[in-house]
């Protein structure tokens, strides 16, 4: 049998979670360090992934509850399209990623792990970051502490404007 220790996940496997939807909660909540919010926009804001694909994946979420792109108007999805991008900046300056998967899965269907509340992912990508371990165990390492990065990204996001 194999063991793989995640102890940061107990937090959130005892927590409460109610019915409230996670992202309207942490919107709510003004310690932004708590949460991993790295920018508040008007509309939306940008918020570390506490379950990342890869080190310093990103969110862009709405703070409108809705689950797709019709249900917002063209200046909050402007919004999210200008953070996505200030987003792809600021990863590029900290990490210098080879590349980018961004996107957003609509619907359960599509694989959104959160159906109810649009969001979309920013994933900085390595030339070699799928190897075999990914490969042959599907497990991904997360090289470096969630805390860490947020300091690093936070950092960049207050000096952009």
């Amino acid at each position: 049998m194999k063991h793989l220790y995640s102890p940061w996940r107990m937090k959130y496997i005892l927590e409460n979670k109610g019915k409230k939807c996670v992202f309207c909660v942490k919107q709510e909540d003004t310690n932004d360090a708590k949460h991993f919010i790295l920018r508040r926009g008007e509309y939306s804001y940008v918020i570390m992934n506490l379950y990342p694909y890869n080190s310093a994946h990103l969110l862009v979420v709405p703070y409108k509850h809705v689950s797709t792109l019709q249900e917002l108007p063209d200046e909050e999805l402007t919004e999210m399209m200008q953070l996505v991008k200030l987003s792809e900046k600021v990863l590029t300056k900290v990490y210098k990623p080879d590349g980018f998967n961004i996107g957003m899965n609509i619907g359960e269907a599509a694989g959104a792990g959160i159906a109810e509340h649009l969001h979309v992912h920013i994933v900085p990508r390595w030339k070699g970051d799928t190897n075999f371990f990914t490969t042959i165990n599907g497990t991904r390492v997360i090289p470096e502490d969630m805390k860490i990065a947020y300091k690093k990204l936070k950092k960049v996001f207050d000096e952009e404007k």
